[in-house]
């Protein structure tokens, strides 16, 4: 039987900890440590971008065991093997470790928290089942009051009265009690918390990535939200422009954990009902690939008012930036989006499309580019057809490959750019590059996509 674990809150404000890892779930930690006021070393050869600003050091290389010298506590969240060195390490220099999706290797577990003021519930499974904890952790949050920071407040309060009158402990519950059942005598304007009459619901689109190309509607609601969430891709640049919000990641990338669509939807509802005004940020455009239509149903069978702010599709944005035209008198009059994520989702489209007849734009593909180029190969189209793919869009890396359909099934992404997101665009048209010569300030503020092909 597993011993039964201490639960602990620990103050981490201004000590060292040390984060290995630079995936997406490093991030997640490195924010929660960051919140926390942990001054966090980060050690990983490749670290996301949104990583950077948060973190007090970031040390591009391979893990080495003297890396946890002077720290408090460690988060493991790379592969396996390094997880276990890491932990090995901790171990030697008694640290705490949590060692993310790998709770053989951990001391502690993260907790599933609920925060109201200055008042934190966490709860834990001890790493073996994080959904059963989330879970939990939204029940909590459906019926917990909004003003439960308040109760600390007047229990900190009334805590000296009772000392100096040695009130036993057992006698202090019912007088908090009735003092918390005055508090709300007369209604919840009582407590200085009045309940809003109603949120509101934003579907916002935050275009292919960086801040420049936001639509001034999504700067505007951005600026006025109460509460974010937002997708794995939206870079730390746009959430900037959410200064007073609460902001949540619920974003999903393939393979990885993340929060299901279902519990998204619940989320906009339960927040939106409490009175606050929610932005779901989404990368690209809300209703392209971006299951934005089905919050939109979500949120009307519920009957939360909403509305819908379209972003620049990556679609459309990705080939833009690499000067890629999808539609070219001449070559190409139509064009044809799809996600590529699944055979199951791309298969029969690529099917019917007939060869050299359209630009095909692919999302999320770069995993199946193989299957693709196979399946477009083995349906009629010339192994000559020109492909391109643009890695970044819109970000500092940015990158474009250009090849034929037969190089697509073979072609390896380059180590550096395997992080980041890409589109890929079959077609006469994606020979092209009708990138327009930058001035000096352009050539200033960003790198062209052309000007750093893979």
């Amino acid at each position: 039987m597993t011993p039964p674990l201490l639960p602990l809150f620990v103050k981490l404000a201004g000590r060292r900890v040390v984060v290995v890892g630079g995936g997406a779930m490093a991030a997640v930690r490195v924010r929660q440590l960051v919140e926390a006021g942990a001054l966090v070393t980060v050690v990983a050869p490749e670290v996301r971008s949104e990583i950077e600003p948060g973190a007090a050091a970031v040390l591009r290389r391979p893990f080495r065991p003297e890396d946890l010298d002077g720290a408090w506590y460690a988060v493991a969240a790379a592969t396996a093997e390094v997880n276990r060195e890491v932990a090995a390490a901790a171990e030697a220099r008694r640290i705490l470790l949590n060692a993310v999706d790998d709770p053989s290797q951990a001391t502690t577990y993260a907790a599933a928290t609920v925060r109201r003021g200055s008042v934190t519930l966490a709860i834990s499974s001890g790493g073996l089942a994080p959904a059963l904890s989330g879970l939990l952790r939204e029940g909590l949050e459906a019926v917990l009051p909004e003003d439960l920071g308040s109760w600390a407040r007047i229990a900190a309060a009334e805590r000296p009265a009772w000392r100096r009158g040695r009130v036993p402990m057992e006698d202090r519950r019912p007088l908090l009690l009735r003092r918390l059942n005055e508090l709300y005598a007369t209604g919840p304007a009582a407590a200085g918390a009045p309940r809003p009459a109603g949120g509101f619901v934003s579907l916002v689109g935050a275009g292919p990535g960086a801040s420049a190309l936001l639509t001034l509607r999504a700067a505007e609601r951005l600026r006025e939200a109460d509460v974010v969430f937002y997708d794995a891709l939206v870079r730390p640049e746009v959430l900037a422009f959410a200064p007073r919000a609460h902001r949540f990641f619920v974003g999903k990338r393939a393979g990885r954990p993340s929060v299901s669509q279902r519990t998204i939807e619940r989320l906009l509802i339960r927040t939106a009902r409490r009175g606050r005004r929610v932005v779901r940020l989404k990368c690209g455009d809300p209703f392209v690939l971006g299951r934005g239509g089905e919050e939109a149903l979500a949120l009307a069978g519920a009957g939360v008012p909403f509305e819908i702010v379209p972003g620049v599709s990556s679609a459309l944005a990705g080939p833009a930036l690499a000067g890629i035209p999808l539609t070219h008198r001449g070559l190409s009059t139509a064009l044809t989006v799809v996600s590529g994520h699944a055979e199951s989702a791309y298969g029969a489209i690529l099917d019917r499309l007939l060869p050299g007849a359209m630009s095909i734009v692919i999302l999320m593909g770069l995993g199946e580019r193989a299957r693709i180029a196979a399946r477009l190969r083995g349906h009629g189209w010339s192994d000559a057809t020109p492909v391109a793919v643009i890695l970044g869009a819109s970000g500092e890396e940015a990158a474009t490959w250009r090849g034929t359909l037969a190089d697509l099934q073979s072609w390896p992404i380059p180590p550096a750019s395997a992080h980041l997101p890409g589109t890929i665009v079959v077609g006469p048209t994606a020979s092209l590059s009708l990138l327009a010569p930058a001035t000096p300030d352009q050539a200033h503020a960003q790198r062209s996509p052309a000007a750093q092909d893979a």
